[in-house]
């Protein structure tokens, strides 16, 4: 598995090239000077620019790959890389371009390139200070450990907010460091996750480093639906090592790795979940919704969508939508459809047994609520229930919540009366998770749509 940092190498060397490539063309349109030039030069000035990019990115120090800087300081080094790449292109000019090139084009693409730059990150780092600012896409941190790591950990979450870490507190297990951060012991760490909805420990105490302590540390954080994550003191040692994340400067061990902690995987899932949601909702739902909210509405009284709380990815809830298949009832957001269910109406049946009522979820998958393909997301109800019953449980909300799932391509959807039927849809999700493709998700789509036929998932 590559890291998180070779996802965000290869991310950002593919947005610089278009930019690169942006600028290119805006100064062939804008200037004469392409008119004294044929195809075949044409294509050596555009792959001389690319591959002169592609050299001086892989030589040049990368540095602060997560952008959680001042902008300032983002401007410096895109300034010097510029001047690197100014360098590199024009020693590669003498040897791949006509001896007539034209050094004023190369000058001007660079100076637009330059200014693209800028004006992207610019753009990033404003939409990242909003939506931090309104508490989107905010981490809340517990450090194990109170000794000099911890404290560095702590500053460099509080002083970095880009970072989108929120630091909560402590838990440490000697009470006499009377830390005023200090939240509580080990033992207390279930209400603590609770009462301050935590999504990551971080473990700077060198005491759980042990194997032993380590599988009931991550045990422990599974069924709580926390993330763990080790800081080692010796971050020297561990900078040379492969399969590490990073918060900020300092190296972060992952103790249960699964596909989708790739950036580069979330980053492909997610461009295929636009993808396939936008063309659902262009040839399928732009015409059929008018046609089922009619005949919805002519069927009973009521809405059209049915809104449910669900849980989603890190636990957070969400608003899950279905059309409408029951009449208007008390016990929706706590009690399952059975099979004969009165509250079940006419247009109802058609709808769960066509699966029809699931499309609208197709919108929260265009928003990033859901995925496509993943473990299905359960009322809220269903998570304290299970969570306390099911080992992994709450593992399944590590990756978003998905339309149609592996659980269900294999059988295990509808009614889930008795715990071993949720105990094989744990069981079939955390396969999926541990074991991700793009290709797993295309032929779960595949089986979903031709696959043989079992009841609608009545969660």
């Amino acid at each position: 598995m590559k890291t998180n940092e070779s996802g965000l190498k290869f991310l950002y060397l593919a947005v610089d090239l278009i930019i690169l490539n942006i600028a290119i063309a805006v100064i062939f349109l804008i200037t004469p000077f392409i008119k004294e030039l044929n195809y075949h030069d044409i294509s050596l000035y555009i792959l001389h620019a690319n591959f002169s990019w592609v050299i001086t990115y892989s030589f040049y120090s990368i540095r602060n790959l997560y952008i959680h800087d001042y902008f300032l300081n983002r401007v410096k080094r895109i300034s010097k890389r510029i001047v690197m790449f100014v360098m590199v292109s024009y020693v590669l000019a003498q040897l791949f371009l006509p001896r007539t090139f034209s050094r004023f084009f190369l000058l001007e693409y660079t100076a637009l390139f330059y200014v693209g730059k800028l004006i992207v990150y610019y753009i990033v780092y404003r939409y990242l200070r909003y939506i931090r600012a309104k508490g989107f896409y905010i981490h809340r941190v517990l450090v194990l450990g109170s000794n000099d790591m911890s404290i560095f950990l702590r500053n460099l979450m509080s002083s970095n907010p880009m970072l989108g870490y929120k630091f909560i507190g402590y838990i440490a297990d000697k009470p006499e460091l009377n830390r005023k951060d200090v939240m509580g012991q080990l033992e207390e760490l279930a209400p603590l996750v609770e009462k301050h909805q935590i999504d990551i420990l971080f473990v700077t105490d060198s005491a759980y480093s042990d194997s032993t302590r380590t599988k009931e540390l991550l045990a422990t954080c599974n069924k709580l639906g926390v993330r763990l994550r080790f800081v080692p003191e010796n971050q020297y040692w561990f900078k040379f090592r492969k399969n590490l994340e990073s918060v900020g400067s300092l190296v972060v061990v992952n103790p249960q790795e699964i596909p989708l902690d790739d950036l580069n995987s979330r980053f492909i899932k997610r461009i295929f979940d636009i993808f396939f949601s936008s063309m659902v909702i262009l040839f399928i739902i732009s015409w059929l919704f008018p046609i089922i909210c009619i005949l919805i509405k002519l069927s009973s009284k009521g809405p059209v969508f049915f809104r449910q709380e669900r849980t989603g990815i890190n636990n957070k809830s969400f608003t899950c939508l279905k059309f409408r298949s029951m009449c208007l009832n008390k016990d929706a957001d706590t009690r399952q459809a059975t099979q004969g269910d009165s509250r079940i109406t006419a247009m109802g049946r058609f709808l769960r047994k066509s699966n029809l009522d699931e499309f609208p979820q197709f919108f929260n998958v265009l928003v990033g609520q859901m995925s496509i393909v993943g473990p299905r997301p359960h009322m809220l109800k269903h998570t304290d229930q299970y969570s306390e019953l099911i080992e992994y449980y709450r593992v399944r909300h590590y990756v978003k919540p998905g339309i149609t799932g592996w659980a269900q391509v294999n059988g295990y959807r509808g009614l889930t009366d008795e715990l071993w039927k949720m105990e094989k849809r744990v069981e079939y999700d955390m396969i999926y998770l541990e074991n991700w493709t793009l290709w797993l998700d295309i032929k779960i789509i595949f089986l979903t749509i031709f696959g043989k036929r079992t009841r609608m998932n009545a969660g």
